[in-house]
């Protein structure tokens, strides 16, 4: 396997961004048409901070599951004052950065997808429906539109949201510019029928993040005709990645930490209905 991170500051020209690869070796048998699907991993934070625990643990995961994946460590808010779009810009470039380098890196470009946990989560849905707009924010055109997307209890609208997420990625906007932006911030109301398909998942009983933002991107998808599926365990709080005990150590005696890893086995066999390579 190759790990190695790459500068989106220096390739893209942005404030920041980095982007941790990790591409599996070719078969033995050294199969020069063998691709695999990519996946593009955005942890959560709140627009504060990168958790790592929705990094490297997801990588593997999916790694191990045929994908070779990404970790995008973008610029945050309150540690670097930066604000939206420049993480959209980031995450844009890294989708980008993933189909240019297709070849080198054995991904079938048109199987990239991306993932996001909680603010991740609002980060990827943005980039879900805004793809289309992104080059008029950036000054130049990037490839960035994901085949699909997966959201791991995603903050959604200000409405019922994850307040300080919203506080950290319009700082500085005034009263009236955040209105406007939150037209398109607040995702729900911004999807349409060109929305990128959506895997979803949360519990009921998240105490940061309200479940009802899960199920109000879930009612727009629907409304709109945009294939997902949507899965909410009943138990559970804020902050679970991949479910399992090594990632929730202080949960282990939690019996409904037993199903929450279901998201994983569920999420792979919906993104496949997007990928052609059979392992």
């Amino acid at each position: 396997m190759k790990n190695y991170t790459v500068d989106l500051q220096k390739e893209y020209g942005l404030q920041g961004g980095a982007l941790t690869c990790y591409v599996a070796d070719k078969p033995f048998d050294g199969d020069a048409e063998w691709k695999r699907p990519a996946l593009v991993i955005v942890p959560g934070g709140g627009y504060t901070n990168v958790s790592k625990r929705e990094a490297e643990p997801l990588a593997f995961e999916f790694l191990a599951r045929g994908f070779h994946t990404f970790v995008l460590w973008y610029r945050t808010g309150e540690v670097n004052g930066v604000r939206y779009p420049e993480q959209l810009l980031e995450l844009s470039a890294a989708v980008d950065y993933v189909k240019t380098h297709a070849e080198e890196l054995c991904v079938n470009k048109d199987e990239v997808f991306a993932m996001g946990f909680s603010a991740g989560g609002h980060l990827v849905a943005n980039l879900a429906v805004e793809y289309a707009d992104v080059g008029k924010k950036a000054g130049k055109y990037l490839d960035c539109k994901p085949t699909a997307v997966v959201l791991g209890y995603p903050v959604i609208s200000q409405i019922d949201g994850h307040q300080g997420s919203y506080r950290n990625l319009l700082n500085g906007y005034s009263d009236e510019e955040k209105a406007e932006l939150l037209k398109t911030l607040n995702l729900d109301q911004a999807v349409s029928e060109t929305t990128a398909p959506a895997f979803i998942w949360a519990t009921a009983e998240d105490k940061s993040v309200p479940v009802s933002n899960a199920i109000r991107f879930a009612s727009a998808l629907n409304a709109n005709g945009v294939r997902f599926e949507l899965h909410i365990f009943p138990q559970g709080k804020h902050g679970l990645s991949t479910g399992r005990v090594e990632i929730n150590r202080g949960l282990a005696d939690r019996g409904y930490l037993d199903r929450i890893p279901e998201w994983l086995g569920a999420c792979e066999k919906f993104l496949r209905l997007y990928i052609e390579e059979k392992f």
